[in-house]
Formats: structure tokens, sequence, C-alpha cells
């Protein structure tokens, strides 16, 4: 069992993307709840935590883990980032960590830290550095994060009282972001045009094929949702449409989970922006031509190749707009 009486707790979530982060955050709040305070979270900075939970009121702070970047050589990495890491969290003076992964290498800081309450998942090596009870059996490891971190919270007795990831807007944020992005009080459609992986990129001639055929049909706005890097593929869409198109690239994410919130629905690839639009609560339509989907939310709608079979070579491609377009219509049609 995890000790309700501990004070200063820290939840180890390696992991690096946005969608990696909200699936945990139901695990992270049972067990601040459990314990009856917020914990701090240790999460590498890819994952944006600090501004996805700003105002989450189960975590008093974030300190980064800065392993294994991309393009660069992170502050923890090597032996010297290993006793920099060690010393961070033994400045943080936890009473007890949980670490939501199986590495070895996090176990091993925790062990050094002299954090006394050391709790994991116990695979294999990492089981050697920790030193309470439950362990996951090795056929848990397999399983999707969201998953194992779900067993975990099950074994240890701590009750998960809302297994779907939600984050709340305040009316102030959605209404200053319809501001920003131009949508006056016209309902508008949001997509996600953005992935950290390019076989996960449905691509330009088709969202501006799904554009054009939303306006047609009558939707009088549309937003594109992504980070910095799709800058140039927001306005390229935005030229061949036309004024209708509004963009919200690079915003924090605090302001577009805002602008999501406001969205009739998200349509889009498999990305951190897609579990952030079904965790403010809008139907999302998740394009999964490449990975087959994971069912962690009831707002996502996974829309397949024909075959029902996802590919990275081809399972994107494969995805027509009017398969696209009549998903919406038959699901829109199922919920009204």
């Amino acid at each position: 069992m995890f000790d309700r009486s501990l004070q200063r707790v820290a939840v180890i979530q390696p992991l690096p993307g946005i969608g990696d982060m909200i699936w945990h955050l139901p695990h992270i709040r049972a067990l601040a709840q459990w314990i009856g305070r917020p914990v701090t979270l240790v999460a590498k900075p890819r994952s944006a935590a600090d501004e996805l939970f700003a105002s989450e009121q189960t975590i008093e702070r974030v300190l980064w883990l800065d392993r294994n970047p991309e393009r660069r050589r992170g502050s923890h990495d090597g032996v010297g980032g290993f006793l920099r890491l060690i010393r961070s969290l033994r400045e943080g003076a936890f009473d007890a960590a949980m670490l939501m992964h199986h590495s070895r290498t996090l176990s091993a800081a925790m062990f050094a830290s002299g954090i006394p309450r050391r709790y994991g998942y116990g695979y294999g090596f990492d089981r050697l550095f920790l030193n309470q009870a439950p362990y996951l059996p090795p056929e848990v490891f397999d399983r999707h994060p969201h998953e194992q971190a779900t067993a975990w919270m099950r074994a240890a007795g701590i009750p998960l009282e809302q297994a779907e990831p939600s984050l709340s807007v305040s009316e102030a944020r959605r209404a200053a972001a319809r501001q920003r992005v131009g949508a006056g009080t016209e309902p508008f459609v949001a997509f996600g045009i953005g992935t950290s992986e390019p076989y996960k990129q449905w691509g330009f001639d088709r969202f501006v094929e799904l554009a054009q055929a939303l306006l047609t049909a009558g939707w009088p706005r549309i937003a594109l949702a992504a980070g910095p890097a799709e800058t140039e593929l927001a306005h390229a869409i935005h030229d061949r449409v036309g004024a209708r198109i509004n963009i919200a690239i690079g915003w924090k994410l605090g302001e577009l989970a805002a602008l999501l919130a406001e969205a009739a629905w998200y349509v889009g690839n498999d990305t951190g922006v897609m579990n952030l639009a079904a965790a403010v609560g809008i139907r999302t339509y998740g394009l999964f031509g490449a990975v087959p989907p994971f069912h962690h939310s009831s707002a996502i709608v996974p829309i397949l190749p024909p075959d029902g079979r996802p590919d990275k070579a081809t399972g994107m491609a494969r995805i027509t707009t009017a398969a696209v377009l009549e998903a919406i219509r038959a699901d829109q049609t199922r919920t009204d």
C-alpha cells in the first residue's frame, strides 16, 4: 500500500510527449488525493507539463528531467548529468518518489538521492533500487503506459476515481482564445495538423480538401492548431482555402486548451493536441493511419484506413477525405 502519511512526494513520469503527460494525469491526481496534498512532478521539458498543468491543484511544482532530448545533449545525460539529477532529487527532500516507468537509471537516481520510500513498477532491474511494494508482473510490461499506471494504482489500493484524462478551462480563458484567433462568436472546427512523426501526418492536400468540404457544407470557420514546426503548413492551407481559416500555431498549451474547448469538434493527426482536445471534452476525430488507436478516452473517435489496419508506410495516405467526412457524419448522427 502507498503510505498516506507522506508529506513530500515526487511523481516521476519520464515519457516525453504531451499526450504521454495527459495519459498520466488521472494517476497523478489519484496519488495526490490519496495522500491529501499536491505532489511534485518530475517530467521532461518536451511534455510542456508546466504549461499543461499551470492550473492543476494536485501538482505543486514541476522539476525538469532533461534526459535524451532531440538534437542536443540534455543536462541530465551522461555521468555528470546523472550526478546533477541525483543532486536535484536530494534537494527536494522527498519522503517518497513514485516512478511511472521501468527505467533502472531513474530508479537508481531515486536510490542514490536518498529518498527513503521508493515506489515503481518493478518489472526488471529497476526493482533493485525500489523498496516499496506493490510491483507489477512482467506481463504488464507490454501494455500501454496508461494501462500500466492503472494496473499499479489498482495493485496499490489507490482509487482511480476519474480514469479518463480531463482538463477544465475557465470562461475567461476561452473568451480570450476566441478573441486571439479571430473567431468572433461563430462556431468553428479545430484541425490538428501537427505531428512529431512524419508517418502520422495526413498532409497538406487532404487537410485542404477537408477544409473546403466543411466550409462548403456551411461551417463558418476552421482553426488550425499545431506547434511552431507547422507554421509553413498552416499558412499554405490558409493561402489555398481562404480567409475563413484561422491559425493557432505555437500557442502555449493553456491557451490552446482554451481554444479547443470552444471548438465544436476536433479532427486531425494522432498527436498531443488530439489528446488535449479530448481532455477538454470535445468530440475528437483522430486519424489513426499509422498506429493502432488506444481507447483511453471516450471522447476520441478513431478513424482508420479502409481495411482497419494501420501501418506506418501507407496508412495515413489510405484514409480518404470522403471516409473522414462519412465517419464524422455517422458519429454525429448517433450522438445527436
